[in-house]
């Protein structure tokens, strides 16, 4: 360990600035035996590449230049449309909020006793409402303010994270992994959640080949250094290979099932596809079941709340004219 010490201590003495911040850090990452900084700290003893140079492969776009990555993190409005889902925002007292909130204190007893802070939410098929739990479930556990919370859109199918904070077109995972954009500038914080969100950003035809450019491991290991929660939306886990990937990234895995659309054999397929020492479980979505056992009841927007409930009003008004 010596020489690994003698090689950043040399190099911090010829940075300065940002760099040379960046340096001490590195140097107590290598005090705690970090296996990466050691490759890193021979190049720079050897005189083979400069430190910066050789953090590039290891860090993500544009960690190396900056100490604290959330002063350059841009914020960001969001417009939530009229049909939103998201009860956990617009419906804070309804009985689905209560249950993300249950939910997020099992997850964070779960993180007391076991590495857990990636966490994928997929589903088996297409429209059993896993973006819409990945959403709610992020902004519940971003309420805990000590805590960083990062919504990460990991769909370069169809993405819909940014459609459903109404973020409008940005740059986001497709650019940083294309590298046609830097990681520090493409995660947004919506200040009116206290969430940190890095969005899909253009869609792809050819996702499963840019996740496997190279790019997608540093760059998740980077954003781990800086949050402590990352809630990762995937693309379901039987159609595409890309939850794969995700799965094998992930610390944790959710498998969404939609009540009367889920099919038992595509159930048992996509556990199968799973790893089973990540999967924590299942949450039924759309259940019509209100026991306790359920994670959630059924909900839905606002608006069609008031016009179910207008409709039951008018029923019971009917039937109390019946003879």
């Amino acid at each position: 360990m010596s020489h690994i010490f003698d090689a950043l201590t040399r190099a911090e003495a010829e940075q300065s600035g940002n760099e040379l911040s960046l340096t001490r850090q590195l140097l107590q990452m290598a005090q705690s035996g970090a296996p990466p900084l050691i490759e890193v700290a021979e190049a720079a003893q050897s005189g083979e590449a400069p430190l910066a140079q050789s953090l590039s492969g290891i860090l993500a776009p544009g960690a190396a230049e900056l100490p604290n990555p959330f002063e350059s993190f841009g914020s960001l409005p969001i417009v939530l449309p009229p049909n939103s889902r998201l009860v956990s925002v617009t419906e804070k007292d309804s009985l689905a909020a209560e249950k993300f909130r249950f939910l997020a204190v099992r997850l964070r007893q779960l993180q007391q006793t076991r590495p857990l802070k990636k966490l994928l939410i997929t589903s088996t098929m297409p429209e059993e409402g896993k973006s819409t739990l990945a959403a709610n479930l992020a902004c519940t556990l971003a309420r805990r303010k000590e805590k960083r919370t990062l919504l990460l859109d990991g769909d370069l199918r169809r993405p819909t994270v940014a459609k459903q904070l109404g973020l409008g077109h940005v740059s986001g995972l497709s650019e940083c992994l294309q590298d046609d954009a830097k990681l520090t500038t493409s995660v947004y914080r919506l200040d009116a959640l206290g969430l940190w969100v890095l969005p899909a950003g253009s869609a792809t035809q050819n996702p499963l080949e840019l996740m496997q450019s190279g790019r997608l491991l540093p760059l998740i290991d980077q954003l781990s250094e800086w949050f402590d929660w990352i809630v990762i939306d995937s693309p379901p886990v039987l159609p595409f290979g890309d939850t794969i990937i995700w799965a094998r990234l992930s610390d944790g895995i959710l498998l969404a099932a939609r009540q009367g659309k889920t099919e038992k054999k595509q159930l048992q397929r996509g556990l199968e596809a799973l790893e089973k020492t990540k999967l924590l479980g299942a949450i039924v979505n759309s259940s019509t079941n209100t026991a306790h056992s359920d994670y959630y009841r059924r909900y839905q927007p606002p608006a069609a709340s008031r016009e179910r409930d207008k409709a039951q009003g008018q029923s019971k008004a009917v039937k109390s004219k019946l003879p």
